[in-house]
Order: C-alpha cells, then structure tokens, then sequence
C-alpha cells in the first residue's frame, strides 16, 4: 500500500463488482435476462483488468484481493442469487441449500487460487479447478438462452439455435444439479485450461484465423446460444481431460 494502488486497473476491476451489484437487484426485482447480461459484462471486466495489469506491468498485491472480492460477488453471490430465484426457490430448504454450496465452493476456490499466487506460482497454461468466470457463465449463458426459449421466438432481435432451444425445459429441470456439480469441480483438481499465457502479438496460423472468424460470425448470428455452448464445453473440457488422462494410464497399466 505505500507504493499506492495502480488506478486503471483497479477501476476495471470495480466495474466488475459493480455488474456483479446490479445483477443481484436485477434478479431480485426478477430481471433475470438484464441479470444474466450484467454477468456477462463484469466477465469482460475480469478478462480486460488482468490482461491490462499485466501488460502495464502495474499487478500488485492489493489488485490481487480486490480482484478475489470481486469476482466473488460477481461470480459467487450474483449467480447464485439469479439462480434461487429462477429455479431454486421452489424447492424449498435444499434450492436454498444449493445456493449456499455454490457460494461456499466459489470462495473456497478463489481463497485457494490466492494462496497459490502468494506461495509464488507462476500462472501456468491451466488452472486448478474450475474457475469461477467458468461457472458463473455457464449459468449466465443457461438464463440469457431460457430466456429466449421462455419468450416462444414473439419480439426477438436474435436468431437461436432450434435443437438447443427444444432442450431448454430439460436444462432448466437439471439445473439444480449442474450447480452442484459446477460447486465441485471448483473445488477440485481437475485441470482447466487458462487463456491467460495466450500471445495475441505473435504469428498464429491460417485455420486458427478462419476458426476466430467463424465463431465471430455465430456469436453474431446466435450470441446467447453460442455463449452458452462455448461456456459449456470449458465446462466438459476439464471432464474430458482428466478421462482421456484415466483411460491412458489404464491402457499402459494393461
């Protein structure tokens, strides 16, 4: 604190926490779609605030914290709450009781993630767990695609996806369970790929660009569905790792 606190980075990560607020009086009020999109800019606010920090070389102990703060309210609590009150609320003490476990697993996570920075770990190309942004949008995705399945296609401005739309009903049944099975693998130690090592500054391949322009092209066409797909197979990514790791260890034990 007596060097004093880099302030670009710290306003970016306070317009995290604050999408994070807005999200949670949204939900209250039962805006569950102006909840879900105010998550989706406070996970803009999370990526640009590191990203920034890092290449102005201004990352400090004290963005460290406030980063974990934030990204608890809005990637904890926010969540959290716009879930309860979508789908948790009717069931009584054990909707409640999923609530409080996602919460708990996020702060348990990020409170990991802390220790492991101050132990002086370096970030590595994959994280420890599933990062809470990781959870957080796959939440946010599910509510902005309901959304649209719940308005039965009257006064849309996007287009969607017919086969993921006809599963919405199925999701928002399962839902209770995913949040379960996200609080876990927070918790865990599955490996999940950081983004964070990415160069942009260095050379990059052709197809790596035609698939950037092919998935700008469907976030344009289909923004909430895509996001929710993409948010998704993150989500499955870390599951399929740790049993294609299983299945070849099992196959050299043969």
């Amino acid at each position: 604190m007596k060097k004093g606190i880099y302030i670009l980075p710290s306003l970016l990560t306070c317009g995290n926490m604050s999408c994070g607020y807005l999200s949670i009086l949204s939900s209250i009020d039962g805006g569950f779609t102006r909840s879900a999109w105010f998550l989706v800019l406070a996970v803009a606010f999370d990526m640009i605030d590191g990203r920034v920090a890092r290449l102005t070389k201004t990352t400090s102990g004290f963005g460290v914290q406030l980063d974990s703060l934030s990204d608890l309210v809005s990637f904890g609590l926010a969540p959290s709450v716009m879930m309860y009150q979508l789908v948790l609320s009717s069931m009584g003490k054990v909707g409640i009781g999923i609530a409080i476990l996602f919460v708990l697993c996020s702060a348990l996570r990020l409170a990991k993630f802390n220790v492991y920075i101050q132990d002086g770990d370096e970030v590595h190309s994959s994280f420890m767990g599933l990062p809470t942004p990781a959870s957080a949008g796959l939440l946010l995705s599910f509510v902005l695609s309901y959304e649209l399945f719940a308005d039965h296609g009257q006064s849309l401005s996007f287009k969607t996806i017919p086969i993921l739309m006809k599963s919405m009903p199925l999701f928002f049944k399962t839902m209770p369970v995913v949040m379960v099975i996200l609080s876990l693998l927070m918790v865990s130690s599955i490996p999940y790929y950081s983004f964070k090592k990415i160069n942009l500054s260095k050379p990059k391949t052709f197809r790596l660009l035609v698939l950037v322009v092919l998935l700008l092209f469907l976030m344009i066409t289909f923004p909430q569905n895509i996001i929710f797909i993409l948010f998704s197979l993150y989500v499955f990514s870390g599951l399929i790792g740790i049993g294609v790791k299983y299945y070849n260890a099992h196959k050299k034990r043969i």
